[in-house]
């Protein structure tokens, strides 16, 4: 549901499992974040998430979401996939727009800023893998832009090994500064990477150490 399949050049090829590359794409990436923020209000929350034309060329926003039991309730823009999307209680805002974040809810009373990239999960190439890990250290600067005013603000990524070394490594840094890292599985569920002192002082969390 969130993995679409590419077939690679030639001289990638070798490096994806099976021949064919497996992408969360920067929308699918979007999109699972926003689930997951919506389960943390018990499916009762809005969420917003402002994807531009380019996410939803390679990934049918609306499709999804429709797939999933949401219904299209209003339009939002001029686009084929903006609007306000509704399951029971549940609100999914998709407005079209830039510089705003690419995902925003509300959870316990405070508001989360999510900033997100997509990426080739199943691929050894050193060229998919570099995008990966220059697309953390793009976010991570993204976020640093962002103002202190209380909210979370949390990078976003696909689950892999790679991803998850290097956000071992900046993690430490990221929590002194108010930044989180979250990464989503093939599946999108999304997992929180803590620091080491995070994990002795919370509670029980769904978390990777």
């Amino acid at each position: 549901m969130f993995l679409t399949e590419y077939e690679p050049p030639e001289r990638r090829r070798a490096f994806a499992s099976g021949g064919v590359e497996l992408r969360l794409t920067e929308a699918a990436v979007m999109l699972a974040f926003a689930l997951h923020l919506l389960e943390q209000t018990e499916g009762t929350g809005t969420v917003y998430i402002h994807p531009d034309g380019e996410h939803a060329k390679i990934f049918d926003i609306s499709a999804f979401l429709l797939n999933l039991g949401f219904e299209r309730v209003e339009a939002l823009g001029t686009t084929a996939y903006g609007g306000r999307y509704v399951r029971e209680d549940a609100n999914i805002i998709v407005r079209p727009a830039s510089g705003l974040g690419d995902v925003v809810g509300v959870v316990a009373g405070r508001r989360v800023v999510a900033e997100c990239k997509g990426g080739v999960i199943n691929s050894n190439h050193a060229g998919q893998k570099s995008r990966l890990r220059k697309g953390l250290s793009e976010l991570v600067g993204q976020l640093m832009l962002l103002p202190l005013d209380g909210s979370r603000q949390v990078a976003v990524l696909p689950f892999t090994d790679e991803v998850l070394r290097i956000a071992n490594r900046l993690m430490p840094r990221c929590a002194a500064a108010g930044l989180e890292i979250a990464l989503v599985s093939a599946e999108g569920r999304v997992d929180f990477v803590r620091s080491a002192e995070d994990l002795r002082a919370a509670a029980p969390v769904t978390a990777i150490a």
